[in-house]
């Protein structure tokens, strides 16, 4: 190659890198302008919103309220439903913790008719009795307190009227029919009680 080729090959070189960005920017601002004429079309194309008329108004409304409506009715089948369900499930922990008493119960019935020593059988009603209301005192229930105390509205009930064995049990409590229990110092039953005049 001569010096003039090689000159002429940089000369057309440069005009290629010179010709390259200028036609790069041209392709870009046609683009842009595709780009903008496009957008026009499509804001050309869509249609203006209107506002919604009264009935339209309306009948969102009414399904907006239908749809709250059913779910208010929803959450309340359902809450209920839970309710009852725990309210069968309450008294299994209480139920759970009788049934060795029970067992006990059962099992001193089953020795009673072969029983020959009435002392066992009855030193077994003793611990039988004793574990009841060891249970009993595990839940929160205490007896209420009756015999010679005086008569309370608040913690007996009145059953009958009997004269006094002696002048201090006067308006006191002379006997109890069925014992009453507290369940937390709240009355779960009141003691029903024969009163000395």
């Amino acid at each position: 190659m001569t010096k003039k080729s090689e000159k002429a090959d940089n000369q057309q070189s440069r005009k290629i890198k010179v010709e390259e960005p200028v036609k790069q920017e041209e392709a870009k601002k046609e683009l842009e302008q595709e780009e903008t004429a496009d957008e026009a079309e499509a804001e050309e194309k869509e249609e203006p919103k209107k506002e919604p008329t009264a009935e339209e108004k309306l009948a969102e409304l009414q399904d907006r309220y239908l749809r709250l409506s059913a779910e208010y009715d929803n959450f309340r089948k359902r809450t209920l439903k839970e309710k009852i369900d725990l309210q069968k499930s309450a008294n299994e922990n209480l139920l759970e913790a009788i049934l060795p008493v029970a067992d006990d119960f059962d099992r001193a019935m089953q020795s009673v008719d072969d029983a020959k020593d009435i002392k066992a059988v009855k030193e077994g009603m003793r611990l039988i009795s004793g574990k009841f209301n060891g249970f009993l005192n595990q839940q929160g229930v205490k007896e209420i307190e009756a015999v010679n105390k005086e008569f309370d509205t608040d913690l007996h009930e009145a059953i009958t009227k009997i004269p006094a064995p002696s002048k201090k049990l006067k308006g006191k409590v002379v006997d109890v029919i069925q014992k009453g229990y507290f369940l937390n110092d709240k009355v779960l039953r009141f003691s029903k009680v024969v009163i000395g005049e």
